[in-house]
């Protein structure tokens, strides 16, 4: 690894907006932001299978193939979950040659900033409770209480708890993942200290007896969670296997939460480098669909071009191919599985941004099938390229780099254009998600959901975007329905309102805001050695 003065130096940071920790890795003053004038670049991706995807691994590549053709590329990632790190998923800092380090410090405390999430936003449950034990105005109804605690760890035993067994007051609640807190929302959102400010404040935690809504500013709660959250704003600057630099800020899950990296962070970026490229989590339809509708229509921004990654692994899963045959040849098992890589590329066409199709390499995939897949895209017209960025880094991701480049060259109005208006009704902003992102027939709205839409289009919070929890398996809400199912309708059973993010969660199916441990977690395979080194927090080790 360089130096991080080294990857600062090449970004073009002012030396004393640098805060290192450690040798490889540092945090960025805010004073380093200012107007954004660097391309941005998307990443998403096909519906996510056990086969593999690697939009991360393709995230971090690009970038390197970039700087490997004479760009000024900075890529920007959210941070990893502790949960998923020793869960299903392992650690989440790209593979193979495609990294981002220190890979084992990212992935494990990277300077701190989940634990102060998971800080703040449980001070303010601590708030909550003692208002309660002690009585104070405003008066919360026990009953009416919706905020939760949070762990940055995969734990099912911990959905549904009672709290105040002590002899205080006795209720239940429930814990999600840090990853899910609209704490980390918040920060993920804000354009600065002031801005968070409000944002923690406007935090609904519950009601009155007669209604009312009671907010973190309510509860004095707001200056003592900022506080908490002061370094954690700050982007974090770390680097490429190959020494370019990666700015990691913000972990929210795009299945249960806005699945983006920063605002600050992209930013930060958009303001020093020539081409910023970031992703939103999991397939098109979860974190694609929040980068655009809810990430840049926040912060301003929107995408020069849009890579959408897929493997042939994963396209003849979706074609009906068991987990166990997917490195087999089958053109027939592909060519069903395209039409999963279609319906995400119709979803981009919506959002009026050009798309990049990047075929993520395993070795071992047949040339015949690559062939294939080039002669689709070629057939309606989309860009295509090979990326071999695990096995080759950014030589690898060369042929990718410079099909993003062409598109970033391209003469032609790049305005936003959302899926929906704020302005539209929530049943409208659900229906228009499910049917033009999702393929839907139409959304079924379960009748306590649909009563609290009703109250916030009543009261004070109608306008805001929709932030769809789902599962990350189906472009439905049926994870046993791969490749493109149609004739679906999607059922909402239940909405929360976040207030401070500035946007209404709908979650739909059975989705979790606290996901579980597999059966044999990643932690089963880590091990610490006498010098202190970590082994097997990636799946790839």
């Amino acid at each position: 690894m360089r130096p991080i003065h080294e990857v600062a130096d090449e970004l073009g940071l002012d030396p004393a907006h640098l805060i290192p920790y450690g040798r490889s890795k540092a945090k960025v003053d805010l004073a380093a932001i200012g107007a954004p004038r660097a391309k941005l670049v998307a990443v998403s991706a096909i519906t996510p299978t056990p086969a593999g995807e690697g939009k991360t691994t393709t995230s971090i590549s690009l970038s390197m193939g970039m700087r490997k053709i004479g760009m000024r590329p900075v890529v920007c990632l959210r941070e990893p979950s502790i949960g998923p790190v020793f869960g299903i998923k392992g650690g989440g800092t790209g593979g193979g040659a495609a990294t981002v380090q220190p890979d084992h410090e990212i992935n494990l405390h990277f300077n701190g900033d989940l634990h102060a999430i998971s800080s703040a936003h449980n001070l303010l449950a601590a708030l909550v409770d003692n208002a309660l034990h002690f009585r104070t105005e405003p008066a919360l109804d026990v009953r009416r209480i919706t905020w939760p605690r949070v762990l940055d760890m995969n734990d099912r035993s911990l959905r549904s708890i009672v709290v105040g067994l002590d002899g205080s007051v006795p209720r239940t609640t429930r814990v999600d993942i840090t990853a899910a807190s609209e704490v980390m929302a918040c920060l993920c959102l804000a354009s600065s200290v002031d801005d968070l400010r409000a944002r923690l404040g406007r935090i609904v935690v519950g009601h009155t007896a007669s209604r009312e809504e009671v907010t973190a500013d309510a509860l004095g709660a707001t200056e003592g969670m900022l506080a908490l959250l002061v370094d954690a704003l700050m982007p974090n600057l770390a680097q490429t296997a190959e020494g370019g630099p990666a700015i990691i800020h913000g972990g929210p899950f795009a299945n249960i939460a806005h699945g983006c990296s920063s605002v600050l962070g992209t930013r930060l970026g958009m303001t020093h480098g020539e081409v910023v490229i970031t992703e939103g989590g999991f397939g098109f339809d979860l974190g694609g669909e929040k980068l655009l509708n809810i990430k840049c229509r926040q912060a301003g921004l929107w995408p020069d071009a849009l890579v959408l990654v897929a493997t042939l692994r994963a396209l003849k899963m979706h074609g009906g191919a068991p987990l166990s045959r997917v490195g087999d040849p089958d053109l027939r098992a592909l060519e069903k599985g395209l039409d999963n890589l279609e319906a995400h590329l119709e979803s981009v066409a919506s959002f009026g941004v050009t798309p990049v199709v990047a075929i993520n390499r395993f070795g071992s995939d047949p040339e015949d099938e690559q062939a294939r897949v080039r002669a689709w895209c070629a057939e309606r017209g989309v860009r295509v390229a090979l990326s071999d960025g695990f096995t080759r880094g950014g030589e690898g991701a060369i042929e990718l780099a410079e099909q993003v480049q062409a598109v970033l060259a391209e003469d032609r109005p790049r305005e936003p254009r959302f899926t929906y208006p704020l302005e539209a009704s929530y049943a409208d902003k659900l229906h228009a998600i499910a049917t033009q992102v999702y393929g839907a027939a139409g959304v079924v709205i379960d009748p306590g959901a649909r009563r609290t839409l009703r109250q916030l289009e009543e009261g004070v919070h109608g306008g805001l975007p929709i932030c769809m929890a789902k599962t990350q398996r189906s472009i439905s809400d049926d994870a046993s329905l791969l490749g493109r199912p149609t004739g679906f309708e999607v059922t909402v059973r239940e909405v929360r309102l976040s207030a401070g993010a500035g946007f209404v969660v709908a979650l739909l199916g059975d989705v979790m805001t606290m996901p579980g441990l597999p059966k044999r977690p990643a932690a089963h395979d880590i091990r610490v050695e006498a010098d202190g080194t970590i082994r097997g927090l990636m799946r790839s080790e």
